[in-house]
């Protein structure tokens, strides 16, 4: 029968044990020295060979041939203990045997002395998965177990054992074994089974596998099974990462606000039977791989991806601020958060991918500041911003780049941003003093009153039914334009205030001129006959 690489190559001796040098050498001395520990505690990421250690650790406590530490491996003990037919070491599977009888039973066998071995040892894994009560079982017989007795919690998940077991444990923490040892280790697997491996494709491996030496071989297996010749080509289809050039579309769709784009991309990864919740980890993935080219110098390391694919990474990496890809991120974790809530979650990432390329859509802190950061990126760049006309007293959200290169025929001035309406078609003229300002100020006073405060010092000036607005607050004017509620506030003022609506534009003090207020000529002479004690009376 084929046994698969990940068992056919667990380390038998701690010497064989791959990256975790850290807590072998230690393991070695204590055992090879007679002060063996009662209880361990092994933490760490999957595949990083805490089982593997623990059985290590059953077979050399026992072993009559002990050298250094290490088990021989060849006795029948050792043989035994592999083999898993020596009754004195228990191996408990804590995710389902976790209640408190089981732990109960464990007790009682505890007392009986070793059969076959000198220590009965207890190997409980994914401890984490015990019951409170199993975990105030265990507490008591942990702290002081019979001298025959040796117990070794394994766990993935350390923060969920209580206080009270960790105390009585020698810890032990596992780490995420690095890319290059796990390629080294691929590489002699390979050259023993005769698998041809490029050195490349080892490190694809080795970087998918994320820390982890069990996940590596395992997909080693997959490749293996895929083609006689492993390639990174054949890594990337075995590990389900052929869709990757979509992604790359999809964020760049996202880049040039298409969503004509985005929905045609998705079309063609569901034809090709990806779920859509596996979609959208991708590209959580992608935009994760993105915020560590921006962020890191060398982001290889952490981004297990192709060297061509991460050359593209980078580039598409340049076109992003960092203020979207994590306003992106925020969209798609909130998206597959939704999705196992909905009986349509190709509509969800339908909307979220939407959203994404259209942040004025969204009225988040996010989405604001991505649309912020965009637009100090047009200003840098020197391009000019154009505001689309209004319609329906809606303010202008998105901006639109104007190629700044001079033409050979005449342009035209380019014309100023407008709050509500578009003033190119407004003539020259003089305007008036709009007289109802104060109570409209009153009004907003009581609706809004940041904006009333922001325009303490403003002053207003009319020309038919358009207000022109004269306010130096940038605050003001960054409200205005972006927040839906100040501009619906504003206008409820004026229909308060004057019983009717305006429209509402900026004051140019370059294109209008106020109208000097003329005395009307009756009252003046009204006034001198009434200084000169003249009673006048007027009908």
């Amino acid at each position: 029968m084929y046994q698969a690489l990940y068992r056919k190559y667990r380390s038998k001796t701690f010497d064989e044990v791959v990256g975790q040098e850290q807590v072998t050498v230690t393991l070695k001395n204590e055992i090879a020295s007679g002060r063996i520990g009662h209880a361990f505690l092994f933490t760490g990421s999957r595949g990083t060979g805490k089982t593997t250690c623990s059985r290590i650790i059953a077979k050399a406590v026992n072993c009559p041939n002990q050298k250094d530490g290490n088990p021989c491996g060849v006795c029948e003990l050792c043989r035994g203990i592999d083999e898993g037919s020596v009754l004195d070491v228990v191996e408990i599977d804590a995710a389902s045997n976790n209640g408190v009888d089981d732990i109960r039973q464990l007790r009682e066998e505890a007392a009986f002395t070793p059969s076959q071995a000198k220590y009965r040892v207890y190997i409980i894994d994914e401890t984490h998965m015990l019951s409170t009560a199993a975990f105030n079982a265990l507490l008591k017989i942990l702290e002081e177990p019979p001298e025959h007795v040796i117990f070794i919690l394994a766990t993935t998940e350390v923060h969920k054992v209580p206080a009270t077991i960790l105390s009585r444990c020698q810890r032990f923490d596992f780490k995420r074994i690095q890319p290059e040892v796990i390629k080294s280790h691929l590489l002699s697997v390979s050259r023993q089974e005769e698998i041809q491996l490029d050195e490349d494709a080892a490190l694809l491996i080795a970087r998918l596998a994320d820390g982890g030496m069990r996940d590596a071989l395992s997909l080693l297996d997959v490749c293996r099974s895929t083609a006689a010749h492993v390639s990174a080509a054949v890594v990337t289809q075995a590990a389900g990462l052929a869709m990757q050039d979509c992604l790359f579309d999809l964020a760049a769709a996202v880049l040039e606000q298409n969503p004509a784009k985005m929905l045609e991309v998705m079309e063609t990864m569901h034809q090709a039977s990806v779920d859509f919740e596996k979609m959208c980890t991708q590209l959580i993935g992608h935009y994760r791989g993105l915020m560590m080219a921006k962020a890191l110098k060398n982001p290889e390391d952490v981004v297990p991806n192709l060297p061509q694919d991460m050359e593209k990474l980078k580039e598409q990496a340049s076109h992003y601020s960092l203020p979207q890809i994590l306003y992106c991120l925020t969209a798609l974790q909130d998206c597959l958060s939704r999705m196992n809530r909905t009986s349509q979650p190709r509509t969800e990432l339908e909307m979220a991918l939407i959203r994404m390329g259209s942040p004025e859509m969204d009225r988040s802190a996010q989405a604001i500041e991505a649309r912020l950061d965009r637009l100090e990126k047009a200003l840098a760049s020197g391009l000019a911003l154009k505001a689309p006309a209004s319609q329906n007293n809606q303010m202008p959200d998105r901006e639109e780049a104007i190629s700044p290169q001079p033409k050979e025929k005449s342009v035209e001035k380019q014309k100023p941003v407008s709050m509500d309406v578009d003033l190119s078609d407004i003539p020259r003229e003089k305007v008036e003093p709009f007289r109802p300002w104060a109570q409209v100020l009153e009004q907003l006073s009581g609706i809004n009153r940041p904006l009333c405060g922001a325009l303490a010092d403003s002053k207003a000036y009319q020309l038919g039914d358009l207000v022109l607005i004269d306010c130096e607050s940038k605050f003001f004017l960054s409200l205005i334009r972006s927040d839906e509620q100040a501009k619906k506030a504003i206008h409820q003022a004026f229909q308060q205030a004057c019983g009717r609506d305006f429209r509402m534009g900026p004051f140019n003090k370059e294109k209008y001129a106020v109208k000097e207020e003329q005395k009307d000529p009756m009252a003046a002479l009204l006034g001198q006959m009434e200084r000169a004690g003249v009673a006048v009376e007027t009908q």
